[in-house]
């Protein structure tokens, strides 16, 4: 068996490297991969994003469950927790991370609405809310105004 050499003879010349048409092959397969991978990643680290806001959010109720049980209320007309006493986390609005919180009493103080803003990044176009009940809604999701009743976080149904 003969060893090869490492330049191929075709009609008496030397040939080298790839024809066009490979390499035309190989940029659209890469194109294609691009395609498909570029958008699956950005909503991956979306999806990473948002469970920032479902934490602050939850923290920000049980701090607001705490200052009730000390004053019986949530706060004035004016704003959430208003006593001194909560002055170490009730500066609303509150920036921290990628996402905005700023909370809104309601019933005289009886009730409140905490809302948290995508500031950032791609949180950027979501808006989440819980108030004194529990409850969590979408208000805005990837830009789009939501009326659903739950935190969403991958598709546009609770």
């Amino acid at each position: 068996m003969a060893l090869q050499h490492p330049l191929h003879f075709r009609h008496g010349r030397a040939t080298r490297g790839f024809t066009l048409i490979e390499v035309m092959i190989v940029v659209a397969v890469i194109g294609i991969l691009a395609a498909i991978a570029l958008p699956s990643y950005n909503d991956y680290v979306r999806r990473g994003q948002l469970p920032e806001a479902f934490s602050g959010l939850s923290d920000y109720r049980t701090k607001m469950e705490q200052y009730y049980q000390d004053n019986r209320n949530y706060g004035s007309d004016a704003a959430c927790a208003a006593d001194s006493s909560a002055s170490s986390w009730n500066t609303f609005p509150i920036t921290t991370g990628r996402f905005t919180y700023t909370c809104a009493t309601s019933d005289s103080g009886q009730g409140y609405t905490i809302t948290a803003t995508g500031a950032s990044d791609r949180a950027t176009g979501h808006t989440y809310t819980i108030n004194h009940r529990g409850d969590r809604a979408t208000t805005q999701f990837k830009g789009s105004t939501s009326t659903a009743t739950c935190w969403l976080t991958s598709s546009s149904s609770c």
